[in-house]
């Protein structure tokens, strides 16, 4: 139609006159954000210091045998001593099952979830 005006959506922030009229976003003060200072080297020593304890809690699903089995075979334990964690788990309510780096600690807590413990991973 003559005179007729083609509508064109505008969006705060965008140019429609760049790509035939397609609305483009161009950034209204160009620039980087600066991160607050963050100490690398404090950082990896606290991630690699075994300063990291799995703990186990009790729950009343899986039984005792179940769980001596998976301290077997996530925490490479031997009988004796996945049996004492399973009885220190069952008697007291929960039991610090292995001490390890951040990176390790987070893996075994990861595994033993898929085993079905509630598990959780505290600083010491």
């Amino acid at each position: 139609m003559p005179g007729a005006k083609r509508l064109i959506p505008t969006y705060r922030g965008t140019d429609t006159t760049v790509c035939g009229g397609a609305p483009v976003v161009i950034a209204s003060q160009p620039g980087t954000e600066t991160s607050p200072d963050i100490d690398i080297e404090e950082k990896l020593r606290e991630a690699f210091a075994r300063g990291w304890t799995v703990v186990v809690w009790n729950d009343p699903v899986n039984l005792m045998e179940y769980v001596v089995y998976v301290f077997k075979t996530v925490l490479k334990m031997n009988e004796q001593d996945a049996t004492r964690h399973m009885w220190e788990v069952h008697l007291s309510g929960k039991s610090a099952v292995a001490h390890e780096t951040r990176e390790k600690s987070e893996l075994l807590v990861h595994r033993l979830r898929g085993f079905g413990l509630n598990t959780t991973l505290e600083q010491s």
